[in-house]
């Protein structure tokens, strides 16, 4: 019997060791949540190390909330991690957002961290609202450019100050579509501005239009306040417009005037051929007539004096002919 109980204990005391050594490691978050009034069971904690969960993370993480006046589970961090969100980040969070009287619920913020949102930095700036550039330092221009409705050019730098709206961070638009809502409203405000100078005159105008248009439907933010950093004037559009314009005018003007030399070069090519035609047509004519007369002196039809007579009156034709000449000529004139 007594071998019997020494090999009981013995037993015993290897099963108490491997107890100890596997909750060893455990008893000391243990003890550290029981003090701090956010109990975890050491099974619990066990279990964590089974399922790949770091129990340093969900006790100390619990201990915050319970220490800030939230009640959350271990159970609830635990889901969490397991979904891969940061549960350090969404219990600070929470915290700040408890403290600064911001609504935010659990589910809520477990929500927007899975989303890829730093809900951490959401509450921050929805307490201390940040400052946007307009347009963006990371766009590759520094100013909004814009033309007047004199065709003078306006070159624009604006700062918006948004505040996160939480209810809206999972699915609504962020931080770039503030800042290209904005840059259509300034390019549209400019535009519609019938000189440059009631724009310099009034700059705030375009702050005051913009902000009227209720650019941050649909965001993540809501927008305070839009300030026109600086305007200055660019180059004249219009008048560039305007020579290229005249530039184009002109080269179509010319085009059109040499369509129509050369259909006037055409035309006069047709005539002269049409006239060298018709003198080749006379000609032949008239070489008809010596045959002609020859015939009539055969058939009896002309005599020797008719044509005697013809050609007396074709040469006091041509004498008349070169008198005329004579007086039409350089006294005449």
């Amino acid at each position: 019997m007594d071998t019997w109980l020494i090999v009981v204990i013995v037993i015993a005391g290897l099963f108490a060791l491997v107890l100890l050594a596997v909750f060893g490691r455990f008893l000391s978050l243990w003890i550290q949540s029981v003090v701090s009034g956010a109990p975890v069971g050491l099974l619990d904690l066990f279990m964590m190390r089974l399922r790949k969960v770091q129990p340093s993370v969900i006790v100390l993480n619990r201990i915050s909330a319970k220490k800030a006046g939230l009640d959350l589970s271990a159970s609830q961090l635990e889901a969490h991690y397991l979904a891969g969100g940061n549960i350090e980040r969404v219990v600070r969070a929470m915290i700040a957002a408890d403290k600064a009287k911001i609504d935010l619920p659990w589910d809520r913020a477990t929500a927007i961290d899975l989303a890829g949102r730093d809900i951490l930095e959401a509450v921050r700036t929805s307490v201390d609202p940040k400052v946007i550039d307009c347009p963006s330092e990371h766009g590759g221009r520094s100013t909004i450019d814009a033309v007047a409705g004199d065709g003078i050019q306006l070159r624009a730098r604006a700062r918006v100050t948004v505040r996160t709206n939480i209810a809206q961070l999972v699915g609504g638009a962020t931080e770039e579509t503030i800042v290209a809502r904005v840059g259509e409203g300034i390019i549209s405000t400019i535009g519609s501005a019938e000189s440059h100078k009631r724009v310099l005159e009034n700059p705030d105008q375009i702050s005051k239009t913009v902000l009227s248009k209720g650019l941050d439907s649909g965001t993540a933010f809501e927008i305070l306040s839009i300030d026109i950093a600086d305007v200055d004037v660019g180059t004249n559009i219009g008048a560039h417009l305007q020579t290229d314009q005249a530039e184009a005018d002109t080269k179509r003007y010319q085009a059109e005037a040499e369509q129509r030399r050369a259909l006037a070069i055409a035309q006069e090519a047709e005539h002269t051929a049409e006239a060298a035609k018709n003198r080749a047509l006379v000609i032949l004519a008239e070489a008809e007539v010596p045959k002609a007369m020859a015939q009539a002196f055969r058939d009896g039809n002309l005599g020797i004096m008719d044509h005697y007579r013809m050609q007396n009156v074709v040469a006091d034709t041509s004498m008349r002919n070169a008198v005329a000449e004579g007086e039409d000529g350089p006294e005449g004139g």
